[in-house]
């Protein structure tokens, strides 16, 4: 079987997403091609992927149509792994096979950033787009043609940024022209989102199912995949049945994810601790917190942000990810730098909210005094400078803080006093249940 793809990762994430999709096509027949894994950072796991010869298992776990499902595969998509720390030649060997189309990465969000330091005779540079573009370099010196590049960074326009940062290494290095123009015109930076939760290596389930293998993974079954532009001819995940969506723009369907899914988490994670519930899995479980989440997703998050059949089956779906039984999803690891995710995931709903309606959401203004009385009184984990002003503050100056939420939030002082009252009278779960009422 012919090397067709680059993959930058040799993580859990790559291993049980791409990996996985390439897998199945190839088994279904539909696409011949492996991939070549390249270790980005320096003690990485290549070796070792290598010692297994790059196969592994994978467990694919959740609720899907009310049904839970425990789907195992093999995988054996990747043919080699190279490490370009140890070994700089085969890394740029890589740039002279003609069967490469594909390039895939997932370097963690801060992946994709230029830093000048890096040179272009490092064997290799250190940062992935430097170390990128010396590949790149090579492959046009080669007279052959460009690649389909997909990062699955999560960031912002991830193609457009990796793009930015090979084109300033070739300005930082004075490589010819004709290399950049031939980065804009020969080779498609894609920008993407992916959704899937991959949670790694299960040390209890690994000693009993395959305890020789060292790169077990296990994800959720669902699983998105939204890339700008469309190759369905030249890679078919669509034809293999994946939830991957070929676009001309990616940002709704960002909106969409950051809105529903990290919404729902951001507008309960407060609620649900100071309730003594301590995992997605539990709240789903509890009466109070599953319908107060259903009503604010079914009342204000998705009547705000528009029910199409998109936004509506996505949030079908969180509901199903919420609840599956494989994952413990616990509430103090989502709160983390709670005040600077409820900025960009809850309080634009809330203000279109009240742009659409001509008062604020009942239900998400809650969970922003949630917010506040867990900042005030509970052991919240964000920077320092921001758990001084929430606990010092009062709540007029928290929410005329522009700095923490990037506007001024004066008019909800009434709103969110009364119930942040309500809290410290009543209790938090009492508040809750009167909210609903």
């Amino acid at each position: 079987m012919k090397e067709t793809v680059i993959q930058f990762g040799e993580g859990n994430f790559l291993r049980g997403f791409f990996d996985y999709f390439l897998h199945k096509m190839n088994q279904a027949g539909i696409y011949d091609g492996k991939a070549v894994v390249v270790q980005p950072r320096a003690g990485g796991k290549c070796a070792l992927l290598n010692e297994q010869n790059c196969k592994y298992n994978l467990y694919a776990r959740g609720i899907q149509d009310g049904e839970i499902i425990n789907e195992h595969t093999y995988i054996e998509s990747i043919a080699r792994c190279v490490d370009p720390y140890k070994d700089f030649d085969s890394y740029m060997a890589l740039a002279d096979n003609p069967d490469f189309r594909f390039i895939v990465s997932n370097t963690t969000e801060a992946g994709i950033a230029f830093d000048e330091s890096c040179r272009f005779d490092d064997k290799p540079c250190t940062g992935f787009p430097a170390k990128l573009t010396q590949l790149l370099y090579r492959r046009y010196k080669n007279n052959l043609g460009g690649f389909i590049i997909m990062p699955c960074e999560l960031i912002d326009n991830n193609g457009d940024a990796l793009k930015k940062c090979v084109l300033q290494y070739a300005e930082l290095w004075n490589l010819e022209d004709g290399f950049a123009n031939w980065i804009k015109t020969e080779n498609t930076f894609a920008n993407t989102l992916v959704d899937r939760i991959v949670t790694g290596y299960p040390n209890d389930e690994a000693k009993d199912k395959h305890p020789e293998d060292k790169f077990l993974d296990t994800a959720e079954i669902f699983h998105l995949w939204v890339i700008e532009g469309n190759f369905e001819n030249e890679l078919p995940l669509q034809k293999a049945g994946f939830n991957v969506i070929w676009t001309d723009d990616a940002k709704p369907y960002k909106k969409i994810k950051v809105r529903i899914l990290n919404g729902a988490h951001t507008s309960l994670v407060a609620g649900a601790l100071l309730a003594g519930i301590e995992t997605v899995g539990e709240a789903m479980k509890n009466e109070l917190t599953s319908i107060f989440l259903n009503t604010c997703m079914k009342q204000e998050i998705l009547p705000t942000i528009g029910k199409t059949e998109e936004s509506v089956s996505f949030a079908n779906s969180v509901f199903d990810r919420f609840r599956n039984p494989f994952i413990q999803h616990k509430w103090r690891s989502i709160a983390l730098n709670s005040v600077s995710k409820f900025a960009v995931r809850v309080l634009p709903t809330i203000l279109e909210y009240k742009e659409q309606n001509g008062v604020y959401p009942k239900h998400l203004s809650l969970s922003l005094a949630y917010l506040i009385y867990f900042y005030k009184n509970d052991t919240p984990e964000d920077a320092q400078n921001v758990i001084d002003t929430m606990q010092k503050d009062s709540i007029a100056d928290i929410l005329k803080n522009t700095a923490l939420w990037q506007t001024d939030l004066s008019d909800m002082e009434k709103i969110v006093s009364d119930y942040y009252n309500k809290i410290e009278t009543l209790g938090a779960k009492e508040t809750m249940q009167w909210n609903l009422s």
